[in-house]
């Protein structure tokens, strides 16, 4: 029982107990000539955090909170946003100020103008908000040009992007999306927790007398095999349907049904009720998940024409995130699977701290209750 409670107290007080949700910003521009309109939406919580404009401190950003400090906003933002062509920058002017609602929230909308002077062909784009704040933060750019566009995505390593129209680089993209799904499970802690919890018992079995250690690897990885091709199915499937709007459910839905599935899957592992069905668990809540994976995407209201590409890379990101994680713990965990520590700490006591984080996510998540601040 101690070991439970410091195991929990641990999780609790780790970044494990943020939300899913990343922070991110969009940014959409349109060039005609030597003009370029833009649009930027910025998370109001994120604005809240950097600027603190919740003047009243009720925890609502209201739209008379939010027009006072216009001014502050947009200088804020315009200082971490520079756009030159060669050695000319392209002052942005500003427009009307509105707001929006994302699959996480409400966003602060900034239309702006830049003018370059000179006929735009490329572009130099350095993008710095909230990096000194937030690590996690991503800035995502859609720019479009005649009947051309150019995604990027701007990270605290990643701060500058060159756009060259008359070389547009599919490839490029592609690999950002990529890397994109990577960052999507390393930060998606609720994900990992879910993964791990229906790998835990994978290098084991309960029996009348104990948990039996599994005999052969070849046994126990066709097993895990199962479950994360279930998994990789189910979520694959909605996350296109998402994507393409084929399938809407509110954010708050989908983020309370992840936390319910890591509280499931922690306490089969207690509790065993579904072992021998652990494939068919983790395709039915891959689905739920999957919807989790698509906010980035979703949010990006990406044309079309490149959702193709942008899906596949992504996709193929979280792939990458989920084997990777999947071939560092089987091994480590078939090691150590007949030891006492492996079957008490880390398969019960660790499904148990893992079973109490993921009940404050969704009692947190359902309830719009501030249990844990992020």
């Amino acid at each position: 029982m101690k070991s439970i409670l410091v195991l929990s107290i641990l999780l609790l007080t780790s970044p494990f107990a943020w939300s899913h949700k990343s922070s991110d910003s969009f940014i959409h521009l349109t060039v005609s000539g030597e003009h370029i309109m833009g649009r930027w939406d910025i998370a109001l919580r994120d604005l809240e955090y950097a600027l603190a404009i919740d003047l009243d401190g009720d925890g609502a950003v209201t739209w008379y909170e939010l027009r006072t400090r216009y001014e502050e906003i947009k200088n804020y933002a315009f200082k971490n946003l520079l756009v030159t062509r060669g050695s000319t920058e392209c002052i942005p002017k500003s427009g009307q100020l509105q707001v929006d609602h994302h699959t996480d929230g409400n966003y602060a909308v900034l239309n702006f103008d830049l003018d370059c002077n000179e006929t735009v062909d490329k572009l130099d784009i350095k993008y710095q908000l909230l990096f000194d704040l937030d690590p996690t933060h991503r800035g995502l750019l859609e720019i479009k040009k005649d009947q051309s566009s150019e995604f990027v995505i701007f990270s605290p390593e990643n701060q500058n992007r060159i756009i060259d129209f008359s070389q547009p680089s599919r490839w490029q993209t592609f690999c950002q999306f990529v890397e994109e799904g990577i960052w999507h499970i390393l930060i998606g802690y609720d994900h990992i927790l879910f993964l791990l919890c229906l790998l835990f018992p994978s290098v084991v079995r309960k029996t009348t007398t104990g948990w039996q250690a599994s005999e052969q690897f070849s046994s126990t990885f066709w097993h895990v095999g199962k479950i994360v091709t279930a998994f990789t199915l189910a979520h694959s499937i909605t996350l296109v349907l998402a994507v393409l709007q084929v399938v809407s459910l509110p954010s708050r839905l989908i983020e309370s049904a992840i936390a319910f599935s890591v509280i499931l899957v922690a306490l089969n592992n207690v509790y065993p009720f579904f072992s021998e069905r652990a494939w068919l668990v983790a395709f039915v809540f891959g689905l739920i998940h999957g919807f989790g994976f698509a906010t980035v995407l979703t949010d990006l209201e990406l044309a079309v024409g490149s959702l193709s590409l942008s899906l596949l890379g992504f996709n193929m990101g979280v792939e990458i995130g989920q084997l990777t994680l999947v071939s560092v713990f089987l091994p480590v965990a078939f090691l150590f699977r007949r030891y006492w520590f492996y079957q008490r700490i880390v398969l019960l006591a660790g499904s148990q701290a893992i079973m109490v984080l993921a009940l404050v996510w969704f009692l947190q998540r359902a309830f719009d209750l501030n249990i844990i601040s992020s």
